[in-house]
């Protein structure tokens, strides 16, 4: 055994939690000349402890985004207290990405492969006129909506399914569905063939409710799974708000998830309305800390 092999730092496993708003970054994952959540917390690490470990998240949020309780995990030689990380990150960190806790782990875990369970959100601002505070976080959406229809296909989601119907396909023609109309024939026909595999996910609750804030009225769709396909909870409510509106009957819903096929749903729900409320490990409940 070398010197060098005998004084080389023990690594310690960390896991961070954290809260951000997607609105000004280019999703989680590190992208050339573009800002990331990933990204800046590398960048973060790098001048708080002269190490740069590329944080591995707990899945890749898309672009405008946002979270309350993402979790990453990297591993640092750096002997430093976790209150000290803590605290020293969220003061090089741009106020928009706030770490929530740092704790280290045991070598085993990893943010993604430990996970059991996530939890996401989508909210839609239903009074008129949405604050320009909320714009960011909610999608505004003028049509009537039978919340009982939502709840209905709501439900329909629930157990185990092949969710291929609702995966991403040509992430190009998601982007232009801003307004949640319908797909001509033309640009349903020219999506490309389904290249996803392993779109089996098991959901354990889905359901819409109704919060009423001092700045109006939201309906929130809840979803809790063992894991998602992307684009997949924007696909399934830019669904559902078809069936809000009368377009499609919940039951079509179930016909639309034998399918197994992109060109069968709705429309892709903008991001800025999607939120990833928590993350669950084994031995715990949901990890979030802020609302």
């Amino acid at each position: 055994m070398t010197e060098e092999t005998q004084s080389a730092p023990a690594l310690h496993t960390w896991k961070l939690t954290i809260a951000y708003d997607g609105t000004d970054f280019y999703g989680w994952q590190v992208q050339p000349g573009k800002s990331t959540v990933q990204g800046q917390l590398q960048a973060a690490l790098g001048r708080v402890t002269g190490e740069a470990p590329l944080p591995q998240g707990s899945g890749r949020t898309d672009a405008g985004v946002h979270a309350l309780g993402q979790v990453a995990s990297f591993t640092l030689a750096a002997p430093i207290p976790a209150v000290n990380l803590h605290r020293a990150l969220n003061r090089t960190l741009p106020p928009s990405i706030r770490i929530l806790q740092a704790m280290t782990m045991p070598d085993s875990f990893h943010a993604r492969h430990s996970a059991r369970a996530k939890t996401y959100e989508y909210r839609i601002f239903r009074d008129e006129i949405c604050p320009p505070f909320l714009s960011r976080y909610a999608l505004a959406c003028p049509w009537p909506l039978d919340f009982q229809a939502l709840q209905q296909a709501a439900h329909i989601f629930l157990g185990e399914h092949n969710f291929l119907s609702f995966a991403a396909t040509d992430p190009d023609l998601t982007t232009r569905n801003l307004a949640l109309e319908e797909k001509s024939e033309q640009e349903k026909t020219a999506l490309p063939p389904p290249t996803v595999t392993g779109a089996i996910r098991t959901i354990y609750s889905s359901a819409w409710e109704e919060r009423h804030t001092e700045t109006g009225k939201l309906l929130v769709y809840c979803v809790r799974g063992s894991g998602f396909l992307h684009h997949m909870v924007r696909n399934l409510v830019g669904t559902m708000i078809e069936a809000g509106r009368g377009r499609l009957r919940p039951e079509d819903l179930a016909q639309i998830l034998a399918a197994r096929s992109r060109t069968a749903a709705g429309a892709t729900a903008p991001a800025h309305g999607l939120i990833l409320h928590s993350v669950e490990y084994p031995g715990q409940g949901p990890v979030r800390k802020v609302e």
